[in-house]
């Protein structure tokens, strides 16, 4: 990576990070996946990836509610996986003029949104359940509303936002 890039990264972390801490107060409905989503868009699958794991390493360890280790290597290795699909969408869809298929790339953004998040609390769950030892089935079902407002507001806001942003990085990238 070039300094170009690698401040980019730095970037997207403090602005992830950012965003997270001033969302602190809404449970489960935060910015800093799509901005990892969209890091992986535009910078590529590794850039993405490594832009969830520094996200996390910030955030989780200069987390206000504390951190338990496993459950920060499982969010770190959870939020990278943001920024490799990123990547590789990205990779395969910048070419591409969305003018005329908006609709239809809002759809598909805000269910691969819905998609990377679910397999996010999926993980997240299943290592919070065996940090305390606790029942997967129940840990999966008491967490079932923060999970369903989670993958909601990240389909939304990927459905949502994911246009303005290539658009914006396409006019960019055209200069």
């Amino acid at each position: 990576m070039n300094t170009r890039r690698i401040s980019l990264v730095a970037m997207l972390v403090s602005l992830s990070v950012a965003t997270n801490y001033a969302l602190i107060g809404v449970p489960n409905v935060k910015m800093m996946d799509f901005i990892v989503f969209m890091g992986g868009f535009c910078l590529g699958p590794l850039a993405g990836a490594l832009i969830g794991i520094f996200t996390w390493a910030v955030y989780g360890t200069l987390n206000p509610y504390g951190f338990i280790p496993q459950i920060l290597l499982a969010t770190m290795f959870s939020e990278a996986i943001y920024g490799l699909i990123g990547g590789l969408l990205g990779k395969n869809l910048v070419s591409n003029n969305f003018d005329n298929q908006r609709l239809r790339l809002g759809i598909f953004l805000g269910a691969t949104g819905f998609i990377l998040t679910l397999i996010y609390d999926l993980i997240t769950n299943v290592v919070y359940a065996l940090t305390f030892s606790l029942p997967i089935i129940v840990t999966v079902a008491l967490g079932a509303p923060f999970t369903i407002l989670h993958e909601l507001s990240n389909a939304t806001i990927f459905a949502v936002g994911s246009f303005p942003i290539i658009k914006a990085i396409g006019k960019i990238m055209k200069r």
